[in-house]
């Protein structure tokens, strides 16, 4: 009798037991959840109102608001187009260039979907987040002469031919890129490197404002531009630390390495122009601490420290020579940069990242089989052809923009500013 209930006893246990695991399995870990959604508010945060105040206060007075309800308008199109189908093409099987349409409107996700630890709601909102900053990123080299109705339709065609494809290529099952081995942690190539090529194609298609040729087109409002540097700032910690996806070592690592190669980037891009041009500029700590913070977004979870701060005193010193150099020899008039910083400092950020990641020079280390002269290779081949991708969609889409309405607005229009010319209001009262 003894021995009977002693069996019954144990089979109990076992039954409760398994049950607990069962339940367990395949749930949703809430600090993870937690942690990657403050990260996906922080992402959006860094749109509006950082993209908006940072390109806001580097225009004139009379084209802020005009840059404003551009960056509103990008969001609301890109999010809307994001969870119709530009989600399940990124993000599910599909080809080497495409994902499939099984995620299309969203359809078979559920309460209960997750994406590793998380919901998989999240995962949909924080990728997302990442769309809406990259297309935002465009404008600021269109400013101040960029046909409102115009940028909407490129909006749509470039996200979805060249944003899509290229975050299925570098993060999605089955991608070119990730399959080749390529490493970009937070976006260098995704988000930094194909907007600014999008973004100089426009500025050469749109050619230079008219006050240009004669006039020293000053930003209207620095301060306004350091406290959207600050926002772009604290927002990029979600940007980085929530590409670990969970709240893990990695995660922190990606923190940290964001602290150390801004701080880096500020310095050398400020000592950089104080001995180069004779005074350190307000704008220029605040340029040199976007310029860091690209740099490292390739490389935020792999690299060392030591690396990160390496990586941050060179994007500082190449952003600078993007904006007074490069800028120059590519006469383009990138109203606010765009090239200049994201691009230099992405392009900058994605080959280091190859070099960093080596655990001799304090990185995570290659994945099997992976040397430091092939990492590198694969990144300079991810940052080629994101370069001729976004290239040729973004000439495309602004072609047919400008077929369909015209791509810029009237002499009279630029003149006058586009805040009343195409919304009716006037920042300052006059």
């Amino acid at each position: 009798m003894r021995r009977l209930l002693s069996l019954l006893l144990m089979l109990v246990l076992t039954h409760f037991s398994s049950s607990a695991f069962a339940t367990e399995t395949g749930v949703v870990d809430k600090a993870d959840n937690s942690f990657m959604l403050i990260c996906t508010a922080l992402v959006f945060f860094m749109t509006m109102p950082g993209i908006a105040l940072f390109y806001g206060g580097l225009l004139r007075g009379k084209n802020v608001l005009s840059l404003i309800t551009q960056v509103m308008m990008i969001f609301s199109v890109v999010v809307i187009l994001w969870v119709t189908f530009g989600y399940s093409l990124a993000f599910t099987a599909g080809n080497k260039i495409w994902g499939g349409w099984s995620l299309t409107f969203l359809n078979n996700v559920s309460l209960d979907s997750l994406s590793g630890s998380i919901n998989q709601y999240v995962h949909i909102a924080f990728q997302g987040s990442f769309a809406v900053i990259t297309v935002a990123l465009i404008i600021g080299a269109l400013g101040e002469r960029v046909r409102f109705s115009a940028l909407l339709i490129f909006t749509i065609i470039w996200f979805t031919f060249s944003y899509i494809p290229i975050a299925h290529m570098v993060w999605g099952e089955g991608g070119w890129l990730i399959d080749d081995g390529a490493l970009d942690f937070a976006g260098g190539t995704v988000v930094h490197i194909n907007a600014a090529i999008a973004a100089l194609v426009g500025a050469y298609l749109l050619g230079k404002r008219r006050d240009s040729q004669h006039t020293a087109l000053k930003p209207h409002n620095l301060p306004m531009v350091f406290t959207g540097t600050a926002v772009l700032y604290i927002g990029w910690f979600g940007f980085n630390a929530g590409s670990a996806g969970s709240a893990n070592a990695i995660a922190a690592l990606a923190f940290l390495n964001t602290v150390i190669a801004t701080a880096g980037a500020v310095l050398s891009w400020t000592a950089s122009e104080w001995i180069t041009r004779g005074k350190p500029s307000m704008l220029g700590s605040c340029s040199g601490c976007i310029a860091g913070l690209v740099a490292i977004t390739p490389a935020a979870g792999t690299v060392g420290v030591m690396g990160a701060l390496f990586i941050g005193v060179i994007g500082g010193i190449i952003g600078l020579w993007g904006v007074v150099v490069l800028k120059r020899w590519l006469k383009a008039d990138d109203v606010c940069d765009v090239f200049g910083i994201h691009g230099t400092c992405g392009i900058a950020g994605c080959l280091l990242t190859g070099v960093f990641t080596a655990s001799f020079l304090g990185g995570v280390g290659y994945s099997d089989g992976m040397t430091l002269s092939k990492q590198v290779l694969i990144q300079l081949m991810s940052v080629v052809i994101t370069v001729i991708w976004s290239g040729v969609v973004a000439y495309i889409g602004f072609k047919i923009a400008d077929k369909l309405v015209g791509l810029r607005v009237s002499e009279e229009e630029e003149h006058d500013g586009l805040d009343l010319t195409t919304h009716g209001e006037r920042a300052y009262q006059q």
